[in-house]
C-alpha cells in the first residue's frame, strides 16, 4: 500500500494556512468515526500524485512523527476555483471491517445502437453514484455498458450492475444516460426580396 508523508501541527487557522501553503505545503485533517479529529500538513503534490496513479478512492498509510499507522482515503478535497491549486484536505481513517461509504465515477463503455445507427446522441446526465463496501472493494470506477440502448432509452441508476459487496446508496430512479435525437438545424428565414425598379415606381409614372 502506498504511504503519504505527513506532519501534526498544532495550530489552526488562515495565518498557518498561508504559512503552510509558502512552505510548499497545505492543511489537512483526518478524521474517523469516533475519533478526534488530527489536524496535519502534508505536501500537495505527493497527494496529487498518489490520486493520479491509484485513483480518487485510493486507500494509502500515512507516515510521519506522532501519526502511528493509519490507512486513509481522501474524503474531500478543496481546491482555488481559478488556478485549480489544491488547499486543503479531508482524509478519513479506515477500519477494515467496517463498511464505508464513498462516491464511484461511472465509466461508460460502448456506443449506442442509437448512436451509431439512428444519428441520437449520448446526454450523460449523473457522472457517480454512493455505494456502501467494505474498504477493500472499493472499485476504482463502475463500467456502465450503453452500447444495446436504442433511441429514446434511458439507463437509471438500478439498472447498474454492481460488483459483489457492493451496496448502492444513490436513488435508483435517477437517469444515468439517454440516447436522445439530435436536433434538428432551423431553417433559416427567408429574406424578402428588394423591390425592381419598375415596381418601386409609382403607378401613373
Amino acid at each position: 500500500m502506498s504511504q503519504l508523508s505527513v506532519e501534526v501541527r498544532e495550530s489552526r487557522g488562515k495565518g498557518v494556512a498561508r504559512k503552510l501553503r509558502a512552505q510548499g505545503r497545505i492543511p489537512a485533517v483526518m478524521y474517523g468515526q469516533g475519533k478526534q479529529p488530527l489536524a496535519l500538513a502534508l505536501e500537495p503534490r505527493a497527494l496529487e500524485k498518489l490520486l493520479a496513479s491509484e485513483g480518487h478512492n485510493a486507500l494509502f498509510d500515512l507516515a510521519g512523527p506522532g501519526v502511528g499507522k493509519r490507512t486513509v482515503l481522501v474524503k474531500e478535497l478543496q481546491r482555488d476555483p481559478v488556478r485549480g491549486d489544491l488547499l486543503h484536505a479531508d482524509l478519513f481513517e479506515i477500519d477494515a471491517n467496517e463498511t464505508i461509504v464513498v462516491s464511484v465515477a461511472l465509466h461508460l463503455v460502448g456506443t449506442p445502437v442509437g448512436v451509431s445507427m439512428d444519428g441520437g446522441i449520448v446526454d450523460h446526465s449523473l457522472r457517480e453514484i454512493e455505494i456502501e463496501c467494505l474498504p477493500r472493494a472499493i472499485p476504482e470506477r463502475i463500467d456502465v455498458d450503453i452500447a444495446n440502448m436504442q433511441l429514446g432509452d434511458a439507463l437509471h441508476v438500478s439498472d447498474i450492475a454492481l460488483p459483489e459487496g457492493v451496496e448502492l446508496m444513490t436513488h435508483g430512479e435517477l437517469a444515468v444516460v439517454s440516447v436522445i435525437a439530435a436536433k434538428a438545424e432551423e431553417a433559416a428565414p427567408a429574406v424578402e426580396a428588394a423591390p425592381t425598379e419598375e415596381a418601386a415606381k409609382p403607378a401613373g409614372d
